[in-house]
Order: C-alpha cells, then structure tokens, then sequence
C-alpha cells in the first residue's frame, strides 16, 4: 500500500471514529434529554390531579367531569389510578376494561414516595402524596410516542450524515494527501528516470525548504559522489582494456607463429597448444568483461538489433572450433518450429556470440566424445535453444549454485577454468530479459536450456 492511501485511510479511520464518538454522545444526550422532558410532563400532570384532589369537595364526583375538561393535556394512551390511604382504587381514567395494578409498586411507594418506571411499557410514574391529612397513591402511566418519533428520527438521521460523512472525509483525504505528496512523487519519477548513464542529472529543487527539498539536495549530492566513482571506474575500464589486450593478443600471435613454423617436440607442442587455449581463455574473458562494462540494464535496450539465432550459433561455434578442432556440433531445429519462423530475437550479437561461445567451450571441455548438439524450438512466444553435451553431469546440490562467479563443480577437477564463464553468460542473458536453465535429465546428459522471450 502506498504511502499517501495509508495516511488517506489513518486519516479516515481516526475522523471516522471521532464523528462516530460524537454521533454516539448526541443520541445518549437527546435520549437523557427526551427522558427527563417526558418525567417532567409526569411529575407536571401528577401535580395538577394533586392539586384537583385538595380543591375538590367531592373528588369522586368531580373527577371524570375534570379529567373530561382537561383532556388536551392527556398525553398518549394515559392512564391514571387514584388510590386512597387503605390501597383502594377510588378512581380510575379506565372505563372500558378491567383495571389491574401492581400492588407491589403500592407499597413501595411507601419508603420510596416517588418511583419512575422508563422500562415498563408503557412507562410509569407514581407518587404518594398526603393531601388535606390524607395518603393518595397517584399512579400515571403513558406512551412517550412523539419523544420515542424523534429519537428514531435522530437516530437515522445520525447514521445518514456518519456514513456520507465517512465517505466524504475517506474522499478528501486521499485527495489532499495526493496533493501533499505529490512532490514527492515527482522526486521519486526524477529519480527513477537517473541510470548509470544520467549520472549528472540533478533533482530539481523547489527551494522551499522543506522535508523533500532536504531529501533532493541530499540525493543530489549522493548522485555527484557516485558519478565521480563511476567515472573513475570507466577511465580505470578504459586503460585497463588497451593495457591488457594488447599484450595478450601480442602472446596469441607469437604462439600461432611457433606453432605453426617452429619444429618442436610432440611434448612441447602439446605444451604450447595448452598456452595457446589458455591465452584465448583469458582473451575471451576480458572482452567479456570489457564489454559488459559498455552497458547496463537500462540503457542496453535502446541499441537491440534483429539478430538471427541460428547466425549466432555458426559464429559462436567457428570461434570455438579453432581453439578445439575436434569438436562436432549436430545442429538441428525442433518440428514444432513452424515453417514460417524467422529465429529472430532482439539482442545485440556481439554479446550473444559470447554466451553460446561459453556453452561450446564447456561442452568441448566436460564433455566426453567431443560432440554437442543444439536443438532451436521456436513457439509463438519464446525461442529456447537446447545445448546438450555428454560427460559427467553436475550434482544436484550444486546446481543452485552453479551460475555464480567463482564456482566450479566436482567434475571440473583437473580441467583449468575461471569459474566466470556461467556467470557471464547468466548476467548477458538477465541483459536481454532470457533465462538459461540446467537439467540432467539422463546419465551422462548435460543440457543447457537458453530461453529468449521474442
């Protein structure tokens, strides 16, 4: 997740959980309220039949009479019962059913003279009141109708705006938190436009004197260090390049003139031959190098060329052939490969020539008769040439590490080599986006799977 949707989403969740607090305390608050303003009306209406009670001469009398006249301030679905000192109903707002009490709540109001049911439906308020010397037990009870409206009310309502609010805020979040960071996104395009070869490139700064202005001096000044590295290492390439080959290609040359025109013994013949096959090694091995300091990831795509895979599997081979005269090579090209196949892949040559000259010169060393045969498949997404050869294969627990640098396997014993040759190849493959995979699958077979992505 990105930096500016989790501070849009931290941003979200803690708005959200502090609207919702407050939309939780405004419900209760309300709710309080809507009691305490629905207990008052009670406490109002059992004062005034009190106060009916001390003015009247003959309560029973006058009392439907009176509750008839003051029916506008009935609340919804009232009910009063008036009972006199001994606990009996002497009146009743009930006419048209049987009355029932609880007579528990009687007697409770003699220690407690004043109670106020909320969760008895509907609810309750009943008093004791001694009036002109006599106990009246008041008992009042009703629906809070309209309080109970409004608070349903209020309640969809308060989850109405949380939710819109919920949505809002997620919204704005994000799209503030993208314009805040949005230097910063173009610092990080700026920076991952800089390769090898754009090393004197300079972040812009915005000269204000922030968090990421401080971020793109300090990488600027970063870039200026590592540019001065890399140039010195390209001048130290480029010397080292001129001073190495010419002395090597300088022994290539006397040794094919003693080789060929100088009368030596069979032992010492076979000594300068072993010379000549290791100057051509190490030739090999610093053209390698040389030119895989030439690129990099970034930039090596821009120069691809249409090359021929089966080109660079001739060239590659009479490069080799000259160093190992008895190797044979049994070219071959798989029958799912349709007619119409180009064996074309994007590369540059030079560098390819150096990785099938890699796989020939292991199978002209490891292998046992000296014959290697290339198998191309060519499909609609991939061209995978096969290298096989015959000789001792690799041990399983070795071939996880058998394409890096310095490594040699036990059926490398008693034979020269740098141990770079498989390196090389694996990382001028990572440069044209193929894959090279060993397998064994038989006694004796060693197979060299190269996978170009067309």
């Amino acid at each position: 997740m990105s930096l500016k949707r989790k501070i849009a989403l931290n941003l979200s969740i803690a708005f959200s959980l502090l609207f919702g607090i407050v939309m939780v305390v405004i419900y209760m608050s309300f709710n309080d309220f809507r009691r305490e303003e629905f207990k008052e009306r009670f406490r109002q209406r059992l004062e005034f039949t009190s106060h009916f009670i001390a003015k009247s001469k003959d309560f029973e009398e006058e009392a439907p009479v009176f509750f008839n006249e003051n029916s506008d301030n009935i609340m919804l679905n009232e009910t009063i019962l008036i009972f006199n000192s001994k606990k009996e109903l002497i009146y009743s707002t009930i006419k048209d059913r049987n009355v029932t009490w609880n007579n528990a709540l009687l007697k409770e109001l003699d220690e407690k003279k004043v109670i106020y049911s909320e969760k008895t439906v509907p609810e309750i308020y009943a008093a004791l009141r001694t009036i002109n010397g006599e106990n009246y037990y008041i008992l009042t009870s009703a629906f809070d109708t309209n309080g109970k409206s409004k608070l349903a009310y209020l309640k969809y309502l308060l989850i109405t705006a949380y939710v819109m609010s919920t949505l809002l805020i997620g919204f704005f979040s994000y799209y503030f938190m993208g314009q805040f960071l949005k230097p910063l996104e173009d610092l990080n395009q700026e920076i991952s436009e800089i390769t090898a070869h754009k090393l004197t490139k300079q972040i812009p700064v915005r000269n204000s004197n922030d968090e990421i202005d401080v971020l793109a001096n300090s990488f600027n000044t970063m870039i200026g260090r590592l540019d001065d590295v890399f140039q010195s290492q390209k001048d130290f390439t480029a010397s080292a390049s001129h001073e190495i080959r010419t002395p090597i290609t300088r022994m290539a040359f006397q040794l094919e003139n003693l080789i060929k025109f100088g009368e030596h013994a069979p032992e010492t013949l076979n000594s300068l031959r072993q010379i000549r096959r290791d100057v051509y090694q190490l030739s090999d091995l610093t053209n390698s190098l040389i030119l895989l300091t030439k690129f990099d990831k970034e930039n090596i795509q821009s120069i691809y060329e249409e090359v021929r895979i089966d080109e660079v599997i001739f060239e590659s081979f009479e490069a080799v052939e000259k160093s190992y005269p008895n190797l044979k090579m049994d070219f071959l090209i798989a029958e799912e490969t349709s007619d119409n196949g180009l064996l074309t892949i994007k590369g540059i040559q030079s560098l390819l020539d150096i990785v099938f000259i890699n796989l020939f010169k292991n199978a002209a060393v490891y292998s046992d008769n000296m014959e290697v045969d290339v198998l191309i498949t060519e499909t609609g997404e991939h061209v995978t040439v096969d290298v096989i050869s015959h000789g001792n294969t690799i041990p399983a627990e070795e071939q996880s590490r058998l394409f890096e640098a310095f490594q040699r396997g036990k059926n490398s014993q008693n034979i020269s080599g740098s141990g770079l040759g498989l390196r090389i190849v694996k990382r001028i493959l990572e440069y044209h986006g193929a894959k090279i995979i060993y397998t064994s699958t038989e006694a004796m077979v060693n197979k060299f799977s190269v996978v170009f992505n067309k």
